[in-house]
């Protein structure tokens, strides 16, 4: 614990108080989340930098593949992810390129994506899932970088169905009446008693378990704001002049967070670090 060790030192072995705990604990927190976010950062600087027209002759959606796969295969060659991790980074991949396709097919259209590339399969360019698998990536590297342990975690049957209610829902809401509000007192109740505990620097930390999913909820959705600002995508509303995106997607987006939340928590280095409430 370099970090750590450098700000005692600065101290000379005293313990850190007042205004000067709580500067170093915030700037060793935004640190811990930057390096937790490095895939996601890296994808999504390269959505906003990439010009319009592609890059050496290819497709923007074609060159945005090609950059996700390399910073994913740096990643596994540095070992900031293990085989179990990249696993489970793959079914969301799946996942979100299935919900992708549902979502732009000529029935649906909630979004579409206007450009061309050699990469697209039914109408998704491939890269879309790393879009997925970004989130996953940082919930996966935040529980090592931050020391997650979970207390009051629900019963893992409870949580696996109610995360397999979300994701249907996702679907059936077009045809179906729209469950997502229900869902979302579900959940509430469900991981009402369920609190994180964290160690930003040298003490734990706690927070509810619902702030969590809702903070992540909210900037993922600032940053879909900014990606259908330069096309990536678009939702029909922005097709003619860009506007944000509905408020509602933040309750959509936090929603996919529980979901992404049940599945890394069935890693089985993970599952030691959980305490489910009798």
């Amino acid at each position: 614990m370099l970090a750590e060790s450098w700000v005692y030192g600065r101290k000379t072995g005293t313990e850190l108080v007042g205004f000067e705990r709580f500067f170093w604990e915030f700037l060793w927190f935004g640190l811990k989340e930057a390096r937790a976010c490095r895939f996601a950062g890296l994808f999504f600087a390269a959505v906003f930098l990439m010009p319009r027209g592609g890059l050496f002759g290819l497709p923007r959606y074609d060159a945005l593949l090609i950059f996700a796969l390399a910073v994913q295969g740096w990643m596994i060659w540095a070992r900031l992810e293990t085989a179990d991790e990249v696993k489970t980074i793959c079914l969301f991949h799946l996942l979100g390129f299935a919900l992708e396709v549902f979502k732009t097919s000529s029935g649906v259209q909630s979004w579409s994506y206007p450009d061309f590339a050699y990469s697209k399969l039914l109408g998704v360019p491939l890269f879309s899932g790393f879009m997925y698998a970004a989130v996953g990536s940082y919930v996966i590297q935040a529980w090592r970088l931050l020391d997650v342990r979970i207390r009051h975690h629900p019963p893992y049957w409870m949580a696996a169905l109610g995360a397999l209610a979300i994701y249907a829902n996702f679907f059936t809401h077009h045809y179906l009446v729209d469950l997502r509000w229900y869902l979302a007192a579900f959940t509430l109740g469900l991981y009402a008693r369920t609190t994180v505990i964290f160690r930003p620097l040298d003490r734990d930390r706690t927070m509810p378990m619902t702030l969590s999913f809702v903070l992540i909820g909210f900037f993922i959705w600032l940053a879909e704001n900014v990606a259908t600002f330069f096309g990536i995508w678009k939702y029909p509303h922005q097709l003619g002049v860009w506007s944000t995106v509905h408020i509602a997607k933040w309750s959509s987006w936090s929603l996919l967070v529980i979901m992404t939340f049940v599945i890394v928590t069935s890693l089985k280095r993970i599952r030691r670090a959980i305490h489910i409430a009798e």
